[in-house]
């Protein structure tokens, strides 16, 4: 297999370039690289990709290419999107641990773990990237927008594989902390099952019938005032599966727009927190073969105190 040509273009705000490569055919409809990309880029404007060739935002291995650039089969492009506004998450993100191979991290609550849609710069990924200067940062894991806690990231390349197959294989012990109503006909603690699906474009998961795919044990850690906070360890990790499960045993986490109901909260809004922590990391490092345990230095709210 030929290996994929290193990019020309650098990092911007952290951000890897886009990378292209036109089809391996002699024939084809496209009389230039202007025309290819038009068809190859329906959300952009045919105009804005005028502009960006005109610019020389957009490269091939030799340099930027200009607009009447000929159509070339079996070629790589390189390209920066245009990012979309943000509204910055006003959270520090918490550094747990830090090591050649290794960084963990306090995720805050409202930021995501990697660029997607609307979140590009004001992600954990990006600012990482930016603020400690790791050109080659990756989340062996990743962590709900909603959801904070501990995420770790690869700092080299050619770790990432021994380190995210650890997540793939199941092979570390992950503890989360809630915060949810409390029910005292509720039994715990006691092991959910359950066959969860998440469809593209949907923004809840279901659970449906069938082998179970999902699996939750769910502890009661302590009580006050109608609320309970609960240690969950998840055995699994399907999207959204705490959250799920929870929901269905009739205690949705506190302060969940997806669960039971899709609720709407502005993107700008950051006075609801899910109360949701991914608090405990536990494994045999894949490199050192020492045991490794990091535990967040982030809280959930207080329950409330029991009147005098």
């Amino acid at each position: 297999m030929r290996k994929r040509p290193a990019s020309p273009l650098p990092l911007r705000l952290g951000l890897d370039p886009v990378r292209l490569r036109t089809p391996d055919v002699g024939d084809t409809p496209w009389a230039t690289m202007r025309d290819h990309l038009v068809e190859r880029l329906p959300r952009v404007a045919p105009e804005r990709v005028e502009e960006m060739l005109e610019q020389g935002r957009i490269v091939d291995a030799d340099g930027p290419l200009d607009l009447a650039a000929p159509f070339r089969p079996g070629t790589y492009l390189w390209f920066h999107r245009d990012l979309p506004e943000e509204t910055p998450v006003p959270f520090p993100i918490g550094i747990v641990h830090r090591d050649d191979d290794l960084l963990v991290v306090d995720k805050p609550h409202f930021l995501a773990t990697i660029p997607r849609g609307q979140h590009v710069a004001e992600t954990a990924l990006v600012r990482l990237r930016r603020d400690l200067d790791l050109p080659e940062l990756s989340p062996a894991h990743r962590l709900d927008r909603g959801t904070a806690g501990l995420v770790m990231f690869v700092v080299h390349r050619e770790r990432r594989g021994a380190y995210q197959t650890l997540f793939r294989d199941r092979r570390v012990h992950k503890v989360y902390e809630a915060v949810a109503p409390h029910d005292p006909d509720l039994e715990l603690p006691r092991t959910v099952r359950s066959r969860i699906v998440k469809e593209r474009g949907v923004l809840q998961a279901r659970e449906v019938d069938g082998p179970p795919n999902a699996e939750t044990l769910v502890e009661l850690v302590e009580q006050r005032g109608g609320l309970a906070r609960y240690r969950l360890t998840p055995r699994t990790g399907r999207t959204h599966q705490l959250r799920l499960h929870m929901a269905s045993l009739g205690v949705p986490i506190l302060d969940d727009d997806f669960y039971p109901v899709v609720r709407e909260q502005p993107l700008d809004d950051f006075t609801r927190p899910l109360q949701l922590l991914a608090a405990e990391l536990a494994f045999t490092d894949p490199v050192t073969g020492t045991a490794r345990r990091f535990r967040s230095g982030l809280r959930l709210r207080d329950l409330p105190h029991s009147p005098a």
